[in-house]
C-alpha cells in the first residue's frame, strides 16, 4: 500500500494550499484517514482526521481554517488549508487505517510533504 502526497509548497501568510493523498495497492477497505504535521524540533501532531462516515475532528489550532475531505470511491483524502500562518509551517503527513484483508487493519503513512508559510 502506498500513500503518495502532493500539494505542499511555499505560500505567504494568509494564503491557501491544498494537499491531497491517494491510497493505492492491496486495499480491501479504508477506515479513518487523516493528516499529521511535524514542525522542526517538535513532535508529530494530529491536524485533522475523517472517518469513512465523514465524521471529522480538528486540532484547535486549525479549526475554522482547515477542511478535510475524502473520496471513498477514489481512496483519496484532501486537506484545504486557508488563512495560513507561519506557525503552520511543517512537514505534513497523510495516514490511513486500511483493511488489507477482512478484519486485518493496518495504519499506513505517506512520505510527507513540506508546507512553508512565510510572514
Amino acid at each position: 500500500v502506498q500513500l503518495p502526497a502532493c500539494g505542499g509548497g511555499l505560500v505567504q501568510a494568509g494564503g491557501s494550499l491544498r494537499l491531497s493523498c491517494a491510497a493505492s495497492g492491496s486495499i480491501f477497505g479504508i477506515n479513518s484517514m487523516g493528516w499529521y504535521r511535524q514542525a522542526p524540533g517538535k513532535q508529530r501532531e494530529l491536524v485533522t482526521a475523517i472517518t469513512r462516515g465523514v465524521s471529522t475532528r480538528y486540532a484547535d489550532s486549525v479549526k475554522g481554517r482547515f477542511t478535510i475531505s475524502r473520496d471513498n470511491a477514489k481512496n483519496t483524502v484532501s486537506l484545504q488549508m486557508n488563512s495560513l500562518k507561519p506557525e503552520d509551517t511543517a512537514v505534513y503527513y497523510c495516514n490511513a487505517d486500511i483493511f488489507v484483508e477482512p478484519g486485518k487493519l493496518r495504519r499506513y503513512w505517506g512520505q510527507g510533504t513540506l508546507v512553508t508559510v512565510s510572514s
